[in-house]
C-alpha cells in the first residue's frame, strides 16, 4: 500500500449532502487506513486546497457529495494543483451533476430516458402549471437540477401540488427538471472501471425512493441478486455503462433506472461520487461481485490519476 504514498480523503464540504458524505467520508477513511493505506481525512470546508501539496499528499480520494465536490469545481482544483484524484474528471462531474443536460445528451445519443420539460426560476408562472401538467399522461417528478440524495425531489399529481413542488425545488436551484413519472420497479447500478457491477433492485414502502427511504427508513428492501436472468442483467449492466460513458463520466459510480410495468428501462441519473457508507449501494453491490469494503475503497484509489 505504501504505493499510493500520503492520501487525502476529502468528506464534508458545504452542500445539502454535507452528513451524508460526513458518513461516507468516515467508512472510506477507515477502510483505506484498515487496508494500510496512509490515509488522512479532510473537510475541504475548512481547508485551503492547497495545502495538499504543501503537506506532501500525492493522491485524493473524492467522497464529497453534491454541490462543490460532485460537480466538477473539486476536480478542477485537484487538477489546477497537480494532485490526482478519484472518479470522473471535470466535465464528466459537471455533466453528470446537471440533471436537466445529462437527460438531453441521453435524449440525443438514443438513450431511453423519461420526457421531460425545463422551468425556470425568473419565468414560472403558477397559472401555467395546469397546461404544464396536461403534457404529461399522468403524474410528474419535480427535481432542482442539481442536487442529489432525492433532496428537493416531489411527486406531483395535480395542478396546485405542482406549483408546491416546483416552488419547492426553487430553494435549492433555479432551474427545476419535471418529468414523467414512471410506475414499475427502481434499479441501480454500481459501476467500477470498465465493469457494471451486479444491479440491485430497491424496494420501498413509499411513494418514491426519497431521502427518508434512503437514509432514515428502516424497511427499505435492497434485492441483490437482482432477481432478472442473465440475459437481461447483461443488458441493463450495457445499457448502464453506456449512459455513464454518455456524460463522459470515468473511474467509478452509479447509473440509477427504472424498469416500467412493461418491461422497458428508463434512465435516471448518473451519480459520480455516490454514497460509500458500508451500508450503501455501491458497497452492497461490490459485495455480491466478491469484493469486500476495504477492496473495494483499495480499487477505486487505484483509479486515481
Amino acid at each position: 500500500m505504501t504505493q499510493f504514498g500520503k492520501v487525502a480523503v476529502l468528506f464534508g464540504g458545504h452542500s445539502a449532502e454535507r452528513e451524508v458524505s460526513l458518513r461516507s467520508g468516515a467508512a472510506v477513511l477507515a477502510g483505506l487506513q484498515r487496508a494500510g493505506v496512509d490515509a488522512h481525512g479532510i473537510d475541504p470546508r475548512d481547508y485551503p486546497l492547497a495545502r495538499l501539496k504543501e503537506e506532501a499528499f500525492s493522491r485524493a480520494f473524492i467522497v464529497v457529495h453534491g454541490r462543490g465536490g460532485e460537480d466538477g469545481t473539486l476536480q478542477g482544483a485537484l487538477e489546477h494543483i497537480g494532485v490526482p484524484y478519484t472518479g470522473s474528471r471535470v466535465l464528466g462531474a459537471a455533466l453528470a451533476m446537471d440533471k436537466i443536460r445529462t437527460k438531453q445528451v441521453w435524449q440525443a445519443m438514443g438513450l431511453p430516458t423519461a420526457d421531460f420539460r425545463v422551468v425556470h426560476k425568473s419565468t414560472f408562472k403558477a397559472e401555467d402549471s395546469a397546461a404544464l401538467l396536461a403534457q404529461f399522461d399522468g403524474p410528474v417528478f419535480v427535481k432542482p437540477s442539481h442536487e442529489g440524495s432525492s433532496i428537493g425531489m416531489t411527486k406531483a399529481a395535480d395542478a396546485e401540488t405542482l406549483v408546491r413542488a416546483v416552488e419547492e425545488a426553487f430553494t435549492f436551484d433555479d432551474e427545476v427538471l419535471i418529468e414523467r413519472f414512471i410506475e414499475g420497479d427502481e434499479y441501480t447500478v454500481s459501476i467500477l472501471g470498465e465493469q457494471a457491477l451486479p444491479a440491485i433492485r430497491l424496494r420501498t414502502t413509499h411513494d418514491f425512493y426519497d431521502y427518508s427511504a434512503k437514509y432514515q427508513s428502516g424497511d427499505t428492501e435492497y434485492l441483490c441478486p437482482c432477481g432478472l436472468n442473465d440475459a437481461d442483467e447483461q443488458a441493463l449492466g450495457a445499457l448502464s455503462l453506456a449512459a455513464f460513458r454518455a456524460v463522459a463520466a470515468t473511474g467509478w459510480g452509479r447509473v440509477d433506472l427504472m424498469q416500467d410495468r412493461q418491461g422497458r428501462w428508463w434512465l435516471l441519473e448518473v451519480n459520480t461520487v455516490p454514497g460509500m457508507t458500508e451500508t450503501s449501494l455501491v458497497p452492497k453491490s461490490a459485495r455480491v461481485a466478491g469484493l469486500s469494503f476495504d477492496e473495494l475503497v483499495v480499487a477505486v484509489l487505484e483509479m486515481a490519476y
